[in-house]
Formats: structure tokens, C-alpha cells, sequence
């Protein structure tokens, strides 16, 4: 009897959740508030992982999607990101097959954020060339893909990656700035949502990049795990300072996914609460009234093109967030 086809890749895609604690160890030696932490990280990367395995095992909509529907509610969209991952592992072996197209405009759909930031964060493992997939995807979605891109460097490439500041020589472009969206929310898990340790290696990159940094920590802290209180979002806002309106904007694409699903979630309220003052409802709101009146170019990979409709979108939010809000510029001191 044959193996699974998860089984059988494991040893080349060895992902397990408990590796996610071990590395942040790592980084940062041992920390007590990372034990903590880690106990409302653990669903979310053990779903993940099993989601992302189960896929491989069970590709068939009419297999995967009942099991993928199993999942808690507050973890279904993280089930759906790992069939992304899987899904864009199996077309790549077999890309004749096309299961992430059929999965993005079917069942997939309502998730369809979260299912091309799983894409993203296989991509970098597959011999296929970011811009070739990019060019096949949605083209005002497909910068998702890259912010996965970015998710997956920053937290399984640390060294190069964060410390060194590096970003992989064949993305450029737009493409670079949403690596940078995904790599700001991977440092949120990746120093185990400590403000201090996120607000110091934010702090430790070149300026430039540090707008897209945030916006991916906003997001982070709007959609992911509630280990957050709201002095401690409160305490990001402050140390964003002129860069805020990028940290809003993530909280906004947050919204945005938890309405796509119909999954709202209490720590999602709470991150646009202290950001933009009302509920997540009211900011997805917010943040399609934004997008009413973009066109959206069907073609290019942003190296070299006119700026993306989705980055258009965002500065739009970025300005709704300045005009609806008293913007906190009080950047965190040195040393603080």
C-alpha cells in the first residue's frame, strides 16, 4: 500500500508546530512571556501545519473541503491558508492539474485572501519563478501571494532575512514592498507578539521599508491569535508614529478577511477599535468604499509597471484613516 503524498514530502517540506517556539527561543534565548504566548499560538500554527498536510492527502473538493469546514470557526480561515499551501505544492508537481485556480473560484473563494497567502508561503520552496505565478493570479489579489512570500522569509529565513535586511535578489518592485507587508506580519509571531521586540526590530531596518513593515504588524495583530490587550495596540500605534496610517491600513485588510469568511472575531474589534475608533464591520466598510472607484490593470508583475491597483486601494484607506482619526505620531524613544 502506498504512502500518503503528505507522508511522502514531509522530509522535503519538514514543517511541525512545535518548531515555532523553537526558533523563537533561538532568536531571543529563553523568554517566560514566550511560554505564554505560545499557548494561544499553538492552534493557530498546529492548523496550519495539519491543514497544509491534509490537503496534500486529500486534494479532491469534495474530500477536502468538509474536513477543511470541520475546523473551529475562529481557525477555519487558517485551514483555508494551509489548503493554500498544499494546493500550490501539488500544482507545482503536477501543473497541469490547475487545483488552485478550480479551489480560488469555488469553494475557496470566500477565503481566497488567505488561501493565495498560503500559496505565498510555498512559493519559495518550488521551482517556479514568483512573477510567472504572479502573472496567472488575480491581478489586484495576487500581492497577497508575495506578502506570503515575505511571511515565509522572515520567519523560516531570520538571519537573512531580518537581520541582515536582505530580500530575496529576484523580487522586485511592488513585489518587494508586499514582501515586506508579509515579513511585518511575520515578526509578530516571530518574537512572540512581545510590543518591545516588535517595535525594536521594526526599528532596526532602513527607514524606507519601514511603512510596509507595519501595515503587515497591523494586520497581524487585527487577525491572528488574541494575545494582545489594548494597551499593548495602543503601544504600537505610538511607536508607528508618522507610519500609523500603515499600521491602520493592515488592521483594515484584517477586517476585510474576517467579513470575506463571515468569522468576525473579538480581538479583530478590538485592534480597529484602538486604531480607527469603531468596530471591524464598520473598517471593512471603511476600506471597500476605498476601492469603489479603482480601475484594476490586468496585466504586468509591478517591477516595472504603473502602481498596482492594490496599493492603490491602500493608499486610500491610509488617507480615510488621516481624515476619520487624530493620528498618533509620537514615535517611541530609544532605550525606552
Amino acid at each position: 500500500m502506498s504512502l500518503p503524498l503528505g507522508t511522502l514530502l514531509k522530509p522535503v517540506f519538514p514543517l511541525s508546530a512545535e518548531s515555532f517556539p523553537k526558533m523563537a527561543a533561538e532568536r531571543f534565548g529563553a523568554q517566560e512571556d514566550m511560554d505564554r504566548t505560545w499557548l494561544m499560538f499553538e492552534p493557530v500554527a498546529r492548523t496550519l501545519v495539519d491543514s497544509f498536510y491534509m490537503t496534500l492527502n486529500h486534494p479532491r473538493h469534495e474530500d477536502l473541503v468538509p474536513r477543511l469546514n470541520a475546523t473551529p470557526p475562529e481557525l477555519r480561515g487558517i485551514a483555508y491558508e494551509g489548503a493554500g499551501m498544499g494546493l500550490m505544492l501539488l500544482d507545482s508537481l503536477a501543473p497541469y492539474r490547475k487545483r488552485l485556480p478550480a479551489f480560488l473560484h469555488g469553494p475557496g473563494a470566500p477565503y481566497r485572501c488567505l488561501v493565495y497567502i498560503g500559496a505565498g508561503l510555498v512559493l519559495p520552496r518550488v521551482p517556479v519563478h514568483p512573477y510567472r505565478f504572479l502573472a496567472r493570479q488575480d491581478p489586484f489579489l495576487r500581492w497577497l501571494v508575495m506578502d506570503g512570500y515575505g511571511f515565509y522569509e522572515g520567519f523560516f529565513s531570520w538571519r537573512d532575512t531580518v537581520e541582515r535586511h536582505r530580500t530575496p535578489h529576484r523580487i522586485r518592485g511592488y513585489a518587494a514592498r508586499a514582501f515586506d507587508q508579509g515579513l511585518g506580519r511575520s515578526l509578530w509571531f516571530s518574537t512572540g507578539a512581545n510590543v518591545e521586540r516588535i517595535i525594536d526590530t521594526v526599528f532596526s531596518f532602513p527607514s524606507g521599508r519601514q511603512p510596509d513593515i507595519w501595515s503587515g504588524i497591523g494586520l497581524a495583530c487585527a487577525y491572528a491569535a488574541g494575545v494582545m490587550d489594548r494597551h499593548a495596540v495602543v503601544t504600537l500605534l505610538k511607536a508607528a508614529g508618522e507610519h500609523g496610517a500603515d499600521l491602520a491600513t493592515g488592521t483594515a485588510v484584517a477586517s476585510i478577511f474576517r467579513e470575506q469568511s463571515g468569522q468576525p472575531a473579538p480581538h479583530t474589534d478590538l485592534a480597529c477599535e484602538v486604531v480607527w475608533g469603531t468596530a471591524g464591520s464598520a473598517v471593512a466598510a471603511i476600506a471597500h468604499e476605498a476601492g469603489r472607484h479603482l480601475s484594476r490593470p490586468g496585466t504586468g508583475d509591478g517591477s516595472a509597471a504603473p502602481e498596482p491597483a492594490y496599493e492603490r486601494w491602500r493608499r486610500q484607506i491610509r488617507a480615510a484613516w488621516l481624515d476619520t482619526s487624530v493620528p498618533v505620531r509620537e514615535g517611541k524613544e530609544r532605550g525606552v
